[in-house]
This record gives C-alpha cells, structure tokens and sequence, in this order.
C-alpha cells in the first residue's frame, strides 16, 4: 500500500505567495487532488490512462486563467513551477514511468 500524498505536498510555492488568491490555489489543487484519487483507485494504468488523467488537471487548470485575471493574478512561471514541481511529486509518489514535461505539456500559460 502507498502512503497518503499530503495536502503539503500541492502546490506548496503558490500558496505561500500571496500574488495568488488562496481560493483559486485550491481549485489548482483540486484539479490535481483528481489525479492523485484516480491513482488511489487504480492498481494498473497504461502510459495513454497516465497522460489522460494529468491532461485532464491541466486543462482544468488553464481554464482558470480568467478568474485569476479576474481576481488581480494570473497564472504564470512561479504557479508553472509549482504545478510541474507537484505533478513530479505525483509522478515518484505512485512511481509512474512517465516524465513531468510530458504530463504538463498541456499547460498553456
């Protein structure tokens, strides 16, 4: 059994930044909590159910850059860094053979 994937372990970079809303951080980590429950429930995934199931976070991700706009922010390199850096803490926690470039390559900020 794998240990549990802590909620520290989401996006830690954007919400110490006070440049980003914390309620949207958390729809970032509920996108990415998404991924980690589908891992949770699966005991076998091929690499295409891998990339389907970052590219689906991702996306939901990039269809918040309006309201981060909305809100004074946006979606840019610290927030990148912070979601490639907790997509690969995803990617060792369940030992996924699969690189973190290409699980974000989605990312269209």
């Amino acid at each position: 059994m794998r240990g549990k994937f802590y909620d520290q372990h989401y996006v830690p970079e954007m919400y110490r930044d006070s440049f980003y809303p914390g309620f949207l951080v958390d729809k970032v980590k509920s996108a990415l909590k998404k991924v980690v429950e589908y891992f949770n429930t699966c005991d076998y995934y091929d690499d295409e159910e891998i990339q389907d199931a970052f590219d689906a976070a991702i996306s939901e991700i990039n269809d918040l850059q309006r309201e981060f706009d909305m809100n004074g922010s946006e979606l840019e390199t610290v927030a990148r860094d912070s979601i490639h850096a907790t997509v690969g803490r995803i990617i060792e926690h369940f030992e996924l053979d699969k690189d973190v470039d290409d699980a974000t390559g989605q990312i269209a900020f």
